[in-house]
């Protein structure tokens, strides 16, 4: 992710005239897989891509997308550009942050009335897919130079619902600059859960009052899953639709944030609640409240721009086996109930294709997932984007294999296992009865 904040017009024209060098495909890097053809992709797409708009009449496309600043500030550039080329297209943009944002989409579509074009969390999209929510993409859309490994999220029956916008990696961000100054040693990457307790237990003595060493991740769906990957339990949700959170493995998790909760290593339940990630006033970490949380190999740029050349990022810690994993960053689909389908295909075809759109978009979901934007990119990618990818490579060799799990579990991560998640925070509930509430609302769920 690169620090960047500059103006509409001056990001487009940047990319105007960065496209011969994007164009040139740049430097040859033997860490990007060749070039196959994917799981799911279009021949027809690829030999003939449509460039051709349906009709030139006036076309106003609504468009949802959720994200930081500087991932706002780059996609309404790349919207302004295609305005620019394509004079009868112009956009309706709905953006926010990531909180609030499933809930708002969700009651659009229930009414009939959900924007042309959507960004979509990788976990939503069987849910999405199964209710017949979204518009086939083949043929107008080119999936060729795309992995089939992070196609296969946006496939229901052999067809193409969703295309991914990047690559990401899940691991920690934490806050070196504040480390170095308390005297606390930084992790490195490869790094177990054992280290990562006892290193929160040493810092205890060095943390000014007031400072934590991490957020309170006793009852977090994502973090959990992490330790439980890592100690070889396998997924929370199978992907044929069963509860598989291990008994043993998660008493052990929730213990051990017991103690740290004890020993005042997170911050109190009120506080730990007021937690809103990328916020300069309410992120914990942004605040100086917390040394470590979890984040994604492309999050580094915004971190940078609340507190420049403060942070760092590490591999999820591991055990028996590693703990992170890749993942597509997330997906980019045409609603079933768009009057503009065609139009809006045309749209997402030049937004995950083409070179000036790439060079826009950066990195700011992720590296790339067309394979021959991302080797453009890499030959010219800032230091903070190195350090992005740099997370993404060390998890690459035996990250978990990441997997959305059936549809229709939505709710359960989303409501059921937060409010677990705040029951725990605030002592409400011991981690056993925390186990049986999550295993008894996961009956309604079961296939």
């Amino acid at each position: 992710m690169l620090k960047w904040k500059r103006s509409l017009t001056v990001l487009a024209m940047t990319a105007l005239l960065g496209t011969m060098t994007a164009c040139g495909g740049g430097a040859n890097n033997n860490n990007v897989e060749p070039a196959a053809e994917p799981a799911g992709s279009n021949t027809a797409a690829t030999t003939a891509p449509s460039n051709t708009a349906p009709s030139n009449e006036p076309v106003k496309l609504r468009i949802m997308w959720w994200g930081s600043q500087p991932r706002h500030e780059a996609t309404l550039a790349a919207l302004e550009l295609y305005t620019k080329n394509n004079p009868n297209v112009t956009f309706e943009p709905e953006y926010s942050g990531m909180d609030g944002y499933l809930d708002k989409l969700s009651t659009q579509a229930a009414a009939n009335n959900a924007p042309d074009i959507i960004q979509l969390d990788p976990g939503w999209m069987p849910d999405w897919m199964g209710r017949s929510q979204l518009a086939e993409l083949a043929p107008e859309v080119d999936v060729s130079k795309f992995d089939g490994k992070l196609l296969a999220g946006g496939q229901l029956d052999g067809k193409q619902y969703a295309v991914p916008l990047g690559s990401v990696a899940f691991g920690m961000v934490y806050d070196k600059a504040a480390m170095d100054k308390l005297g606390i040693a930084s992790p490195a990457n490869g790094w177990s859960w054992d280290d990562f307790f006892a290193l929160a237990k040493e810092s205890k003595s060095k943390l000014p009052s007031g400072q934590y060493f991490t957020i309170d991740y006793a009852g977090n769906y994502f973090m959990y899953s992490a330790y439980q990957y890592a100690r070889g339990k396998g997924q929370v949700i199978t992907d044929d639709g069963h509860f598989n959170v291990d008994q043993a493995t998660f008493l052990e998790w929730t213990k051990k944030f017991e103690e740290l909760r004890k020993e005042g290593l997170v911050p109190p339940a009120d506080l730990n609640a007021s937690d809103k990630e990328f916020d300069p006033q309410m992120d914990l970490m942004a605040a100086g409240k917390v040394l470590f949380r979890y984040s994604f190999s492309n999050n580094l740029g915004t971190w940078d721009s609340i507190k420049p050349g403060a942070y760092a990022l590490v591999t999820m810690p591991r055990a028996e086996e590693a703990g992170g994993w890749l993942k597509p960053s997330m997906y980019l689909s045409v609603s079933k109930n768009s009057k503009h389908a065609e139009e809006a295909k045309k749209f997402i075809n030049w937004f995950v294709n083409d070179p000036e759109a790439g060079n826009i978009l950066q990195t700011f979901r992720g590296l790339p997932a067309n394979k021959d934007i991302a080797t453009s990119l890499e030959a010219s990618m800032s230091d903070l984007d190195k350090l992005g990818l740099g997370l993404l490579r060390a998890t690459e060799p035996d990250g978990q294999t990441w997997s959305a799990g059936a549809g229709g579990w939505t709710n359960f991560i989303d409501k059921d296992w937060v409010l677990v998640r705040d029951q725990l925070s605030f002592g409400k509930v011991t981690p056993e009865k925390a186990f049986e509430q999550l295993k008894e609302a996961s009956q309604s769920y079961e296939k």
